[in-house]
């Protein structure tokens, strides 16, 4: 086996330096970040699963909607619809349009 030069020898002593200050700085970010969101690291390998959990939230959101508009109806004497908004809001009140007397 050959000897390194010495500049080659300092140079590769600073690489592994180098390197070894870069894995533990690894470490140290993958161990917080998975401290400040437990279960992170774990996949999901089924795409089965979102669908799922967005099956879910529409039913959810649909049996929402059907229980404000239940309430409004009962509880007021205005009309109004289901329909997603821009705000959050469940159901939106309908204005009818009043045809102007002539």
């Amino acid at each position: 086996m050959a000897a390194n030069p010495p500049g080659q020898a300092f140079s590769n002593k600073t690489r592994v330096a180098i390197l070894a200050e870069l894995e533990k700085e690894r470490r140290r970010l993958m161990q917080n970040q998975s401290m400040n969101t437990p279960g992170a690291s774990i996949s999901l390998s089924r795409p089965s699963l979102k669908e799922f959990r967005d099956n879910i939230e529409q039913q959810h959101i649909a049996a929402q909607q059907k229980a404000a508009l239940q309430h409004a109806h009962a509880h007021s004497s205005g009309f109004f619809i289901t329909q997603d908004s821009s705000f959050g809001n469940l159901i939106l009140p309908v204005l009818p349009r009043l045809e102007p007397e002539s």
